[in-house]
């Protein structure tokens, strides 16, 4: 079997796990912004990544990241490089800000297009920050090859993939021709953790950054997301009273007395 050529969608995002009072909504400018939360690799491309590196380690080959913004953050996502991809690609230009689904895979599909033959393109299954899951198989269809989601597992074989697809139920086992794109779920596991040799290797590895006039894009073709308003969610401050009484039965009754009082019986 040849040695695999594998692309790596990523994308940064705020980093998931901080806190929900950090997030301030701007109704005005129609953005949420997150103060003091550092940005981190989208935890769903960290699980295509790791796919990815996975298989390189078994069939060897290269694996290529990209990553679509306005303005890169090439500090975060230089992690690709040192957890095993031997290339990131930042397709960087002003007109990427703010794209719909369709026209983030519209830039996608020309970079991958512009990159060459590939046998696997990685995605993951959706994103945390807008969480609308599109964007994978809207890139399979715009590079006319076919496109699964959920994948958990991916084996290569010569010319084929077989890969398990999760379902709400288990999983279903799926045979295809390469090249295909793989939209990643959290159970193809956490990304490993660099090496400290890892990541001085990764300074000498390459970076690209193509601008949309590299990818011979039409500004006029490219849609950005319209938002038509955006307000504060409702106050979600809740109360919490403890009943008394000396058994669990007064407890009881006690509260059936509440309820009724408060008209909820």
């Amino acid at each position: 079997m040849k040695t695999p050529m594998i692309i790596v969608c990523i994308k940064a995002v705020p980093d998931p796990e901080g806190t929900r009072s950090a997030f301030e909504i701007h109704a005005e400018e129609k953005k949420v912004v997150a103060v003091g939360i550092p940005p981190v690799i989208n935890p769903y491309d960290e699980n295509a990544l790791e796919m990815a590196v996975a298989l390189k380690d078994h069939w060897g080959g290269r694996v290529v990241a990209i990553n679509m913004s306005e303005k890169a953050l090439t500090s975060v996502l230089k992690k690709a490089l040192s957890v095993g991809a031997d290339e990131l690609i930042l397709l960087e230009d002003p007109l990427f800000e703010d794209l719909t689904s369709i026209s983030t895979a519209q830039v996608l599909s020309s970079a991958i297009k512009k990159i060459g033959t590939y046998d696997l393109v990685l995605t993951g299954r959706q994103a945390t920050d807008w969480d609308c899951g599109q964007t994978g198989l809207l890139l399979a269809e715009m590079l006319a090859i076919p496109g699964i989601n959920l994948a958990q597992k991916a084996v290569l074989r010569d010319g084929t993939i077989t890969v398990e697809r999760l379902r709400r139920q288990g999983h279903e086992v799926l045979v295809t021709s390469t090249p295909v794109l793989l939209a990643v779920t959290s159970e193809a596991g956490a990304l490993r953790l660099p090496t400290l040799r890892a990541i001085q290797d990764a300074k000498k590895k390459p970076v690209m950054v193509w601008r949309a006039k590299d990818l011979e894009i039409e500004p006029s073709s490219l849609q950005t997301r319209n938002i038509v308003s955006l307000t504060p969610p409702a106050d979600t401050r809740r109360s919490c009273a403890f009943i008394d009484g000396g058994s669990a039965y007064e407890k009881g009754e006690n509260l059936a007395l509440m309820l009724r009082k408060d008209r909820v019986l």
